[in-house]
């Protein structure tokens, strides 16, 4: 016998016993150190199948009222990778080649049995291959169905489970509901503590939610800290009690990470399920409407989404604006305009002094959208950072290749999300780098209600980017009850004028007597004036007058894309 051995579980189909004590005396010589029982009918050979499990099955082929064919069957309907492999004294060529067709993995003749120690063992080699490669299937059909970090079900798995509820609920009148679930407050612990820790603050919430929830409900991680959870034959009313609990256990919830303690809360949007539904999409886009409508209800709170609802209407249209900025950012369908700023005083009056960058979207059919339209989303729905950093890059990288010297500018918008954004600076900086920017030849334009709305940090971020070179201009100025009150503080090189006060200049003294009231103050400042909506010549030359620095408006020039000027935009978003 070989020094070493290799441990074999074989199930005999054998009716003779003598054979089946000839073929374990060949394998033992072979070297394999055997465990067996030997079977000689259906019923026992069934029996031994479902007792424990087999590495190897070898049969007889022919036996009184079973044969073969028969073993195989019920070996492979218990288990069709378990190798099956004849050993027959007399087999014709014609079923020995149907046998391999129906999936036996050999035949060996009794008077040739030193085939079957080697063919054993590749047997047994290839079931290790076997079972590695359906583990490793089962792992990647999991993970293909299953969030990696929390264990729950994914976005994949809970969309398939969504369509397969909605196919019920119309062929069955059957009634489901679903919550949609967002924490409040979770990017306080990545931001304070790294995404190490948010990870791991996720995974002991799934279990905090999955302890409320219905054995047959389906909780599933969307991505993020979004969460889903279907509740099967689930009224709205018994839908809120559950949304309740949840709210409850998460808000009691504790999370404690290198000694700091945190809590979140969670706001939670619940949408029927029934036959006149919609698609799947439509239920989750309805959800989301109705979670972020309680986060705007003071967050840690429950909102159930009804069709007739106004405000929910509403915020259906602008969930449809934020997948289309989202687009937009990514896609290739924002585009930089400028619009020119005529000089009205000293060398360079008549002359253009400077440029705006302005925000424009192409809509599907290739029509330009004004901001207005899509803007009001994007500040309700957080995408006001992406776009402010996809201008900054993309009017950064203009002025790179087009920008000349001297006092020539170009001013960029910032809207107050950018306020809080202590990355930002160093965003600025890089870019400038990255596209041979001088400071000087930027302006930041951040309106007068934004910088008085978030005074202190406005006047923190406007220092930061001054101190590398950057200029500052106060847009919309004249609009806020007391904005004489913070020239003194706001650090800004020039202040635009409200358009509402310059449309009617040349007919209504109130607004003239703002103008030149503004001019003045500003002067004395040491400031720059910008008058805004400036549309004919007539009012240039009244505004000159008074001694305004600058005008912009259609009277000066209309905003044309700076595609037009040679530029071209490449389609993808900020780095």
């Amino acid at each position: 016998m070989p020094p070493t051995t290799t441990p074999v579980n074989l199930l005999f189909v054998e009716d003779v016993e003598d054979d089946a004590l000839l073929i374990l005396r060949e394998l033992r010589q072979g070297g394999l150190r055997v465990q067996h029982q030997r079977v000689d009918s259906r019923q026992t050979l069934e029996v031994a199948l479902a007792e424990q499990s087999w590495d190897i099955v070898v049969t007889d082929h022919n036996m009184p009222g079973f044969d073969s064919a028969a073993a195989l069957e019920i070996a492979h309907h218990h288990d069709p990778d378990l190798p099956v492999i004849i050993v027959s004294g007399s087999i014709g060529e014609e079923a020995a080649v149907e046998a391999m067709r129906r999936g036996a993995k050999d035949y060996i003749m009794k008077d040739n049995l030193r085939r079957l120690v080697p063919a054993i063992r590749r047997e047994l080699d290839d079931a290790g291959a076997r079972q590695a490669r359906r583990h490793a299937e089962e792992t990647m059909q999991h993970l293909a169905l299953h969030d990696a970090l929390t264990g729950l079900s994914n976005r994949a798995s809970f969309l398939r489970a969504l369509d397969e509820l909605l196919d019920r609920a119309r062929g069955q009148n059957t009634h489901h509901s679903l919550l949609f679930l967002d924490l409040d407050q979770f990017k306080v612990v990545n931001d304070t503590c790294g995404h190490l820790a948010g990870d791991e603050m996720l995974k002991q919430l799934a279990g905090v939610l999955q302890r409320p929830v219905r054995a047959n409900d389906h909780l599933a991680r969307l991505g993020g800290d979004e969460f889903c959870i279907l509740l099967e034959t689930c009224s709205l009313e018994r839908a809120r009690e559950i949304a309740e609990a949840l709210r409850i256990a998460v808000h009691e919830f504790r999370f404690v990470w290198n000694g700091k303690l945190f809590s979140v809360g969670v706001s939670i949007g619940i949408v029927g399920i029934d036959g006149d539904s919609g698609s799947a999409n439509d239920i989750l886009s309805a959800a989301d409407i109705a979670c972020y409508a309680a986060k705007d209800h003071g967050r840690d709170a429950i909102q159930v989404y009804e069709r007739d609802d106004l405000d929910l209407t509403r915020r259906r249209g602008e969930m449809h604006w934020v997948s289309r900025i989202d687009d937009a950012l990514h896609g290739g369908h924002f585009q930089l305009w400028r619009q020119p700023i005529l000089s009205l005083a000293g060398e360079d009056n008549g002359c253009i002094h400077h440029y705006e960058l302005l925000l424009r979207m192409v809509d599907k059919d290739g029509s330009i959208l004004l901001p207005g339209s899509f803007l009001p989303a994007a500040e309700r729905y957080d995408r006001m950072r992406d776009i402010d950093r996809w201008v900054v890059n993309k009017a950064l990288e203009y002025i790179g290749q087009f920008g000349e010297s001297g006092e020539q500018f170009h001013a960029i918008n910032l809207s107050g999300a950018s306020m809080g954004d202590a990355s930002l600076r160093e965003f600025v900086s890089s870019r400038m780098a990255v596209h041979g920017v001088a400071p000087r030849s930027v302006c930041f334009e951040i309106t007068e209600t934004v910088a008085i709305a978030n005074f202190k940090a406005a006047v923190e971020f406007m220092d930061n980017l001054r101190q590398i070179g950057c200029r500052f201009a106060l847009d919309d100025f004249g609009s806020g009850l007391s904005s004489f009150a913070y020239l003194k503080s706001l650090p800004v090189d020039l202040i635009k004028i409200d358009g509402k006060f310059i449309r009617n200049l040349r007919h209504d003294p109130m607004d003239r007597a703002i103008v030149e009231a503004i001019h003045r103050v500003a002067h004395v400042a040491d400031l720059l004036t910008v008058a805004e909506f400036v549309e004919d010549a007539e009012l240039i030359e009244i505004l000159r007058a008074i001694g305004v620095d600058f005008a912009q408006g259609y009277g000066v020039g209309k905003p044309e894309p700076v595609a037009a000027y040679g530029w071209r935009q490449v389609a993808n978003g900020a780095p």
